[in-house]
């Protein structure tokens, strides 16, 4: 198969248009990938309980974080190489490929070697130290996924990341409880994380074929890895700042704490896949106005795209905040106690949009800043992360208090994280760079208040059935009456002309 062109052009109604195309496939895959993690959670909360997921939430952490250094920087790197004309499409990516598996392979060995990192409480099963396995195919679905969404295919990354993936989880974990309980979980990640690989390379294939004529060259191998590094370190603390929490948790309080903590994670990190919705086409419209020198486009593209996600985000924090006990009481009786935690957590994800859209622009012209931001960043959660754990243990507290002040420190660190990167884009770009608009508190106000009247009124069952729904409901009317104008109604328009035509 002969290559396409490496610059392809963004879809009628230009790049405003296709972040929406984009954003409005993802989000569907969210709405999937929500009804998947829900089975997920409960499977393992109510079968293999809070003690079993807080020792693989641990293990998990370090391997999730590793494979992001293991994909140096090429999720979001690979659109800037598919940009240069002189190099054949399909040779960035086996590039691409070749680099992720000798990284991810050096990475795999040495935490199997040493795999005590994974294990911060010393308790562990044999089936856990398989999970490092699953870190060359974690690469590898991140490189085709981006190159793939480099062609507007965000088709592929939702058939992967929102139907394969969890639901694969879920499936295996309900599955091997009966089979080998102890190591169920950890063997249900790997299945799961390969199956997704094979669901993303599968289409990679159709789309761009073979890399014919390709050779593997160790040398320009070094030179990517190089110039990708930024990016690769950029990427594993971006990914670390929603981890780290967990690896020092680890160390100050139970595994059933941690366990009870992930669980508030995965709920309040639902609305951080609505990032992801728009993430892997910002960074080709970017880097297509970056070679146009037009620094108003991308300005635009932030705040438009930074809007949108706050929107959902709030709506959805707000939905799943307000009757936070019943929706830990799901998972069981055990986890109620991280209803505080998953607040903070929830509060933390709307704070940070600001900061990761603007990064979609600083990796690309301002690497080693936004790398130094985002390194202080994490210093900065990992120090208050630490405090809290000590203040709670000077007091005497439960131990849930552990996975409160958790939260709160990330909470903190996330929002300085956003105006410190906002506040650096908006000086290189000349433009201001905001996603705040008032609509979101004329929005807020009246679902607190119905969210009040269910939390108060209404017991648990109804709070989720009926509840839910109506915070949802009259968030989303108010945001769209007052909120959203023509540009920003593009989003739910599957035909969209120019941006001034009536939505």
């Amino acid at each position: 198969m002969t290559d396409k062109l490496a610059s392809q052009p963004a879809p009628d109604g230009g790049d405003i248009a296709a972040l929406a195309k984009g954003g409005r496939t993802n989000f569907f895959g969210f709405l999937l990938r929500l009804a998947a993690r829900v089975p997920f959670l409960f499977i393992a909360g109510r079968l293999y309980g809070a003690e079993a997921l807080g020792i693989f939430a641990s293990a998990l952490v370090v391997i999730e974080v590793v494979a992001q250094l293991g994909a140096m920087g090429q999720k979001r790197g690979l659109a800037q190489q598919l940009t240069k004309e002189d190099v054949p499409p399909t040779h960035a990516i086996a590039d691409g490929m070749v680099l992720s598996l000798l990284t991810g392979s050096v990475l795999s060995i040495i935490l199997m070697l040493f795999p005590q990192p994974m294990f911060p409480s010393g308790q562990q099963n044999a089936m856990s130290l398989l999970l490092p396995l699953a870190i060359i195919p974690f690469c590898l679905t991140d490189i085709a996924l981006a190159a793939l969404a480099y062609r507007y295919d965000i088709g592929s990354t939702v058939k992967a990341r929102s139907v394969v993936e969890p639901w694969a989880l879920s499936i295996a974990a309900l599955a091997l409880f009966y089979i080998i309980p102890e190591g169920g979980l950890p063997l249900a990640y790997i299945i799961s994380i390969v199956l997704t690989a094979v669901a993303a390379i599968i289409p990679l294939l159709r789309e761009y074929g073979l890399p014919y004529g390709w050779r593997p060259c160790l040398g320009r191998t070094a030179r990517l890895a190089w110039g990708n590094l930024p990016l690769a370190i950029a990427d594993m603390i971006e990914w670390g700042t929603r981890k780290v929490d967990i690896i020092i948790l680890g160390f100050f309080a139970t595994p059933s704490t941690v366990g009870v903590y992930y669980v508030a994670q995965q709920v309040a990190t639902l609305p951080q896949k609505l990032k992801t919705s728009f993430e892997p086409i910002l960074g080709p419209v970017i880097t297509r106005a970056l070679k146009n020198h037009d620094y108003n486009a991308i300005a635009r593209q932030v705040c438009q795209v930074g809007f949108w996600i706050v929107a959902a985000q709030a709506g959805i924090a707000l939905a799943l905040g307000i009757p936070g006990e019943a929706v830990m009481g799901l998972v069981g009786p055990n986890f109620v106690g991280g209803t505080a935690a998953l607040a903070f957590l929830l509060a933390a994800e709307v704070v940070a949009a600001l900061a990761v859209v603007s990064e979609a622009a600083l990796v690309y012209i301002a690497r080693l800043r936004n790398l130094a931001v985002s390194i202080g960043t994490i210093t900065l959660q990992a120090v208050l992360t630490v405090a809290a754990m000590l203040l709670v243990d000077h007091y005497g507290y439960s131990d849930l208090y552990h996975a409160a002040g958790a939260a709160a420190a990330l909470l903190l660190a996330l929002a300085t994280a956003s105006l410190v990167k906002s506040l650096m884009l908006s000086r290189i770009l000349g433009q201001s760079v905001n996603n705040f608009r008032w609509a979101l508190v004329y929005a807020a106000a009246p679902a607190v208040l119905i969210g009040w009247v269910t939390t108060s009124y209404f017991p648990e069952w109804a709070e989720l059935l009926f509840g839910v729904p109506a915070i949802l409901g009259i968030y989303g009317w108010v945001i769209w009456r007052r909120g959203f104008g023509p540009e920003d109604r593009v989003l739910f328009r599957r035909k969209v002309g120019s941006p001034g035509e009536k939505a």
